[in-house]
């Protein structure tokens, strides 16, 4: 069998030292640009491929990025959102010459996999999707010194754990806002999840959007939800059931506000002549929907983008910090201009 082409067959090829090879394949700095070329031009010649076994342990990287989902695996596929997430993470570690490797640790089995395969080196780092606050797992990951970027600010660990976050606050804030302006005046909130960042700075948006117009804040016209269509609709049954008056709905996610409008079309409410619906995300879903759905666009693409960018200065030991996306809103037929 052909012997497989070795960094001193590429320096031998290229007529250069085995040490300037090595710095090409490494991206240092102090080469010239004719030795990379001709580096390059042999590799293509010889055929040569990094050893990514013999790599590890001479820089003390395995080359992989954990992509760790804390929700039940059901809702990466049911979820546009972590899809899309997923996505850009994927074209973001590939252009690092870098692996994706997918977890899921919903379960307190799924946590101690995750923990014990984490700590054993097989990953640079965790990308951390939807945290929730007590959840175990975020200390036993920090105490475990493992890198860590989270999508969506972390509860409890702001100061250890980096975060790329939406401007959870601010959309919510503009959604309402959008409500008021069009004249509803009885708005209810569908929350999200109050052990997560989302869930609680999209309701304090709401709350902070109402009494900034002088309008006091009704916990009866508050219910809450776990992010998923279900969710939204036994809380529209519970909304309308305590407030039959409503005339506007912020959702916490579009597929809580799609849950909303079978409950809306069977108490036969009109969308938007009766009451408006504005959601969050804009995650392909609201476009679908029949009326398609005024929403806060979650800029995901960009997230992707910033946490593999982040996650790359925590590995190289950078101190961990928070960066803050902006939002968009997005209006359509469920509550127009």
């Amino acid at each position: 069998m052909r012997k497989r082409p070795t960094i001193r067959d590429v320096a031998r090829e290229a007529g250069v030292s085995y040490a300037t090879v090595s710095r090409v394949l490494n991206g240092k700095e102090w080469v010239s640009p004719e030795a990379v070329r001709s580096v390059t031009d042999a590799i293509a010649r010889t055929g040569y491929t990094a050893n990514q076994h013999a790599r590890s342990l001479a820089t003390g990287r395995s080359g992989s990025i954990a992509f760790l989902l804390s929700e039940p695996q059901h809702l990466l596929f049911q979820d546009p959102n972590y899809a899309v997430l997923l996505r850009g993470v994927a074209q973001a570690l590939s252009a690092r010459e870098l692996t994706l490797i997918l977890m899921i640790a919903a379960t307190p089995e799924e946590r101690t996999r995750a923990v014990t395969y984490l700590s054993g080196g097989h990953v640079d780092g965790v990308l951390l999707v939807s945290p929730h606050s007590g959840d175990p797992l975020l200390g036993q990951l920090v105490r475990a010194g493992i890198p860590i970027v989270a999508c969506g600010k972390v509860l409890g660990h702001e100061a250890s754990i980096s975060s790329v976050a939406a401007d959870e606050w601010a959309g919510a804030r503009s959604a309402v806002e959008h409500l008021l302006a069009a004249g509803c005046r009885r708005i209810a909130h569908i929350t999200g999840p109050q052990d997560t960042a989302g869930g609680v700075d999209r309701l304090r948006g709401y709350t902070e959007a109402l009494t900034s117009h002088g309008i006091a804040v009704d916990e009866a016209l508050i219910a809450h939800g776990d992010w998923n269509h279900e969710s939204g609709t036994a809380a529209m049954r519970e909304l309308l059931a305590r407030a039959p008056d409503i005339d506007g709905v912020f959702a916490a996610s579009d597929a809580m506000a799609a849950g909303t409008l079978p409950v809306l079309r069977e108490a036969g409410r009109d969308v938007p002549g009766d009451i408006r619906i504005v959601g969050f995300d804009d995650s392909g879903l609201a476009a679908t929907l029949h009326p398609p759905l005024s929403t806060v666009r979650n800029p995901l693409d960009r997230i992707s983008d910033e946490m593999v960018r982040l996650l790359t200065d925590v590995i190289a030991g950078r101190t961990p910090i928070s960066i803050t996306v902006p939002t968009t809103l997005v209006l359509r037929e469920s509550s127009p201009q």
